[in-house]
């Protein structure tokens, strides 16, 4: 049955039976018999079938940039460990907030414009899994609901972000004591 207690009718089906059924060897039939299977099957209301990936495989995360824009941009991010923090900058020369680090180095290195707060980087783009990770990801920390902190992904367990008032761009662990107790998310531009 269907949705609100139809029958499902399989047209391509009923349309295949009677082309089976048909003499085919009479020229006047055959061809009318396969016009109205053609016509009845492009009608047919089962879904198409879609093959699952076999167990072992992993199944690619779409993004908005290529695996070259992506190494560009964990590069780039890697030149800025040391470049100072500055709480709505988003310019090397005025020092970067978190978000304004990945908004400049996204937009110079990848000609991709993301969100301009960490609120609204937690809805952009596709979630991926901690075993999905590439390069150039994002990685996001927070509450349950709402994203506080972000940073690149830059491979090894490592991301590049800007932490807070009085600090600089740096390099740190997934791992490490403190970002292990976090809440994480990690997003795909």
């Amino acid at each position: 049955m269907g949705p609100r207690g139809r029958r499902r009718v399989d047209f391509a089906g009923v349309a295949r039976q009677h082309v089976a059924m048909t003499d085919c060897s009479n020229p006047r039939v055959a061809p009318a018999a396969l016009a109205l299977a053609l016509v009845l099957a492009g009608c047919s209301t089962a879904p198409p079938r879609v093959r699952a990936p076999s167990f072992g495989t992993t199944v690619e995360v779409p993004s908005r940039i290529s695996h070259e824009q992506a190494e560009d941009v964990t590069i780039a991010a890697l030149g800025l460990v040391g470049t100072p923090y500055r709480y709505g900058g988003n310019t090397p020369a005025s020092g970067f907030d978190c978000s304004g680090l990945i908004d400049y180095v996204y937009e110079t290195r990848a000609g991709v414009a993301l969100p301009r707060t960490v609120e609204r980087l937690q809805y952009w783009g596709q979630s991926v899994s901690r075993d999905q990770l590439r390069s150039g990801d994002l990685v996001l920390f927070g509450r349950r609901d709402a994203a506080t902190h972000a940073g690149i992904y830059v491979g090894d367990g490592s991301f590049v972000h800007a932490p807070s008032t009085g600090g600089t761009v740096r390099l740190d662990q997934l791992d490490s004591k403190y970002w292990s107790r976090q809440s994480v998310a990690f997003r795909r531009p």
